[in-house]
């Protein structure tokens, strides 16, 4: 059975169907889309969302997730994992209001950079072994390593009983 990274909205842990693809791709339009949409900062909405793009993949040993991260500092991202759920949450901060800058003799010709706050949740499709969990932060790239938890193979012997 082929299973995925179900992202929270997806509420089965199992494999997943095409009906939740066709979502996961409809969600994926909509936020890029926002992403468009966001107010550039000095509008009046320096405390908005900005939306990094996200990378995950999987292999035998476990998952890996990428978030491109830039001009965050990594003392204001948080990594939590919470009963399968992994949560990022990061925030990019608005080093100076333009309209306080324009007061001081900075004029803007264009300001487009996104600002605010990054949250993202994924249910993990396997369970992780948590303690050797890693998380690295180079270059303005979050790499959260997810090993999979080892299934304890515990052979048992059998008695065999005589036929009476």
């Amino acid at each position: 059975m082929v299973r995925y990274l179900v992202p929270t909205y997806a509420r089965r842990r199992v494999g997943v169907d095409p009906f939740t693809l066709m979502q996961r791709e409809m969600e994926n339009m909509l936020e890029n889309f926002t992403r468009v949409l966001q107010p550039a900062a000095g509008d009046g909405d320096e405390t908005g969302f900005f939306t990094p793009v996200v990378e995950a993949k999987e292999d035998d040993k476990g998952l890996t997730i990428e978030v491109d991260l830039p001009g965050v500092n990594p003392d204001d991202v948080s990594v939590e994992l919470n009963e399968g759920v992994l949560t990022i949450k990061a925030e990019r901060k608005l080093e100076k209001d333009i309209e306080e800058a324009e007061k001081e003799g900075v004029k803007y010709h264009i300001a487009e950079r996104a600002y605010g706050t990054f949250l993202r949740r994924f249910t993990l499709p396997f369970e992780a072994d948590e303690d050797k969990i890693e998380a690295t932060f180079d270059k303005g790239v979050l790499k959260i390593f997810i090993p999979r938890k080892e299934e304890e193979k515990k052979t048992r012997k059998i008695a065999i009983k005589a036929a009476q």
